[in-house]
């Protein structure tokens, strides 16, 4: 009878943790691949359903246009128009001013509000997000470009190697969302977003000091100490007309930001103030003729619609690489700063939106915009709450806002000739300002202060570094974060709670009891190659910690490890070989390993190993509240064993010298064939008295124990098998009986001594 079915001293356990039936290889395959690349069941929609049916709901899953299309009203059109003009009064002005910050054309940051708004409608998910040029984007392109081709000595080159590297980002995007890669883009956490991005705007409203004083050369670094010092190192050429005239504009944007976010009805303000800062700006200078007197201006802007640039994407250009590191960057950051900002709006007005079906709309609207001169767009946050605030209802204001722009290029542009470069400064400035966000900064180091020393590290690569080293900085941190957690995961020793059957952390619960004699760990990770050397070492050090806290206090010694498998998920064959080596450990120690709630991979993996055997199955138990039971069941047991513990005779001091049931170390069958060949005359003197009694509760336990493998060896034996000692009792046996035939009388009155 195995340990998990004893019935006798009052308890019973017909419970046992189960081996899972095996599966063929092809479907655990598959079923693993679905957990992994499909978590949300996206064919589930498909089941039942006609092959026309399938056809349709495969296409409207691919174009979510064709989804809700057919049910769009002309209610729902009404608020979209409203946020759609809107959002266009900030998406030109944004549009210029951000390819400025790109080093590129701006004409090219308003052709970047055309085309990939209508592409997004059309396979977007999100009902609020306004698709746009980026500031922290146009900052990457400039600086990593930058460096490979100069935007003022070979502008078509740079122009064509930044459509290119949106082409490779575009790419790049629509892989992830097609191969269901988008849980990657997660390895870029909350804090490392946020310190990147606020070390980007840090570094944004700094290069923005080359426009608000008017300076015509400035560094192309993005450090902190290069902008500083050239900045400084020009200061006889500051212009203090640019310098007045951008504090006046910067002061009114962020006027009408403070009012916007005092009352919320006045979010119309906020989102017109960079169009009214436009055309009061170009007035101003138009009238007082101030672009003669050092004022920078935009210049003349081309008329007309986007024109195609597939014949402008550099795949020979001996600067490729560049482009496609860069292309992968600026996609990964657009990805990242979009899709947190589509599912924050989203869980705002609860709805879900699709990562993958948005990644593969973002790289859709990327190579398409690369084909038609446009460089990288993505989901900014401030345009998205003037969208949502100005009660956007569907994708259609990406649609509306992509019209206000075409009649813009087609008619308007030249209108923004004396727009002043200040007041494109000035707009920049106050739109990355929103990413320094000191609150978020100051919640993180009180609630997790790695993630705000992540943070810290991110922010302090940008500024002091580079673009490119703060991300990596960022990405190296959250990675071994992530391998720290996986290398090291968390050991806690459970107690009981009183006057429960609940076993919980003792740190956590100040209140839980400590089993005497028992030691309960629980391992709180999947236990992997890398790992499993730390944890043998730990559950050791647990072990040794223990032992010497129950010397120290003089309670009863430590007798068995339960070791609580409830949240480790799954296991690989270093994990098992871990077990093993701590089940020997254990076993050298004269201690009892058992398991509690192994998950099913874990007990697949436990039945295949063989492990199971070794440890035996009664030593697997449910929960750790009937393993406690089992153990406190057998030392119940052992003290109604008393007899053992008054007898000298050889076989009773070897149960004496095991710190804990000694039987379980025989081999079932080799037990059983020596209490078969023992012949014991019941009464022939003491000794054979004793070897009886020990013969009966051998036999007693026997029947409540199933056995684990073959005869180990104990300490106490200096490597001598419990088994090899009993024939060794069963000689002395033999010898005593023939002396006694000899002399009847010797040994009487000796044999509680012998």
């Amino acid at each position: 009878m195995a340990a998990s079915d004893f019935t006798s001293g009052g308890y019973e356990s017909q419970r046992r943790v189960p081996v899972p039936p095996s599966k063929p290889f092809l479907k655990s395959l598959q079923t693993s691949l679905k957990e992994t690349f499909f978590p949300d069941d996206p064919f589930r929609q498909l089941k039942n359903q006609s092959t026309p049916r399938k056809l349709l709901l495969g296409l409207q899953y691919f174009v979510p246009v064709l989804e809700w299309a057919p049910r769009y009203t002309l209610d729902l059109f009404k608020s979209d128009l409203v946020a759609g003009i809107t959002i266009a009064s900030l998406a030109v002005p944004q549009g210029i001013s951000y390819a400025n910050l790109a080093s590129i054309p701006p004409i090219i940051g308003l052709y970047s509000s055309f085309v990939p708004p209508l592409i997004y409608a059309m396979l977007g998910s999100s009902r609020d997000l306004a698709v746009g040029t980026v500031a922290v984007v146009s900052l990457l392109i400039s600086s990593m470009l930058g460096k490979v081709v100069s935007p003022t000595d070979n502008p078509n080159q740079y122009v064509q190697l930044v459509f290119t590297a949106t082409f490779f980002a575009g790419l790049f995007q629509a892989s992830l969302g097609i191969l269901r890669l988008g849980f990657l883009v997660d390895f870029l956490s909350h804090a490392t977003i946020l310190g990147f991005m606020g070390g980007a705007a840090t570094i944004v409203c700094l290069q923005q000091l080359k426009g608000m004083l008017g300076l015509v050369h400035f560094t192309h670094e993005t450090d902190l100490v290069s902008v500083l010092r050239s900045v400084f190192d020009q200061i006889h050429q500051w212009r203090w007309e640019s310098a007045v005239l951008g504090c006046c504009f910067l002061f009114f944007l962020l006027l009408t930001r403070y009012f916007s976010k005092r009352k919320a009805a006045f979010f119309w303000i906020n989102a017109m103030a960079p169009l009214i800062s436009v055309i009061l700006g170009s007035l101003l200078v138009y009238l007082t003729h101030a672009d003669k007197h050092g004022v920078p201006v935009i210049g003349h802007l081309k008329k007309g619609l986007n024109p195609l640039s597939v014949s402008d994407l550099a795949f020979g250009s001996p600067h490729l690489m560049a482009a496609i590191k860069t292309g992968i960057i600026i996609g990964i950051i657009g990805l990242a700063e979009g899709i947190a900002v589509g599912r924050t709006f989203a869980m705002f007005k609860n709805y879900h939106i699709d990562g993958n079906k948005e990644m593969i709309a973002f790289g859709m609207m990327n190579i398409a915009g690369s084909c038609t001169s446009c460089y990288l767009t993505a989901g900014p946050f401030s345009r998205t709450a003037v969208n949502s605030n100005a009660g956007s209802r569907s994708a259609v204001s990406n649609i509306v806002m992509a019209t206000v722009v075409m009649l813009t290029l087609l008619f308007l542009t030249p209108l923004f000739h004396y727009t002043p470069l200040v007041v494109l400064s000035s707009i920049i400035i106050s739109a990355v300002l929103g990413l320094l966000d000191y609150e978020a900064v100051i919640h993180l180091w009180k609630m997790d202060k790695f993630d705000f020393f992540i943070c810290l590290g991110a922010y302090l690569g940008v500024v002091f570094g580079s673009i490119e080293i703060g991300l990596i900085i960022a990405i190296t941190v959250s990675l071994l974060r992530i391998i720290l957690s996986v290398a090291r995961p968390r050991t806690v020793v459970l107690g009981n709670i009183p006057n429960s059957g609940i076993y919980r952390s003792m740190d956590q619960y100040p209140i839980a009891n400590n089993v005497p004699g028992i030691l309960i760990l629980q391992i709180d990770a999947p236990v992997y190659f890398a790992n499993s050397s730390y944890l043998r070492e730990r559950i050791s050090r647990w072990i040794y910690e223990e032992e010497d806290r129950l010397k120290s206090v003089v309670e009863t010694s430590l007798h068995s490890v339960i070791l609580d498998l409830s949240a480790v998920g799954s296991i690989d064959t270093s994990g098992i070989s871990m077990l093993e080596e701590l089940m020997k450990n254990v076993d050298r120690k004269g201690l009892q390993l058992a398991l509690a709630n192994p998950r099913s991979e874990v007990m697949k993996k436990l039945d295949k190993s063989k492990l199971i055997d070794k440890i035996g199955q009664g030593w697997i138990f449910l929960t750790v509240g009937e393993a406690v039971s089992a153990y406190s069941f057998i030392l119940e047991n052992e003290t109604s064993f008393s007899n053992v513990n008054n007898c000298q005779s050889p076989v009773s001091q070897n149960l004496k010298t095991q710190s804990f049931f000694p039987f379980q170390q025989f081999h079932k069958q080799e037990t059983i064939e020596l209490l078969e060949n023992t012949s014991m005359t019941p009464g022939r003197n003491t000794m054979s008295t004793g070897l009886n009694r020990d013969k009966g509760h051998l036999q007693r336990y026997m029947e409540t124990y199933t056995s684990r493998g073959p005869p180990q060896t104990t300490p106490q034996d200096g490597g001598v098998s419990l088994a090899k000692r009993w024939q060794k009792v069963m000689s002395f046996k033999r010898k005593g009986e023939k002396e006694d035939k000899r002399n009847p009388l010797e040994h009487q009155g000796k044999g509680e001594g012998y």
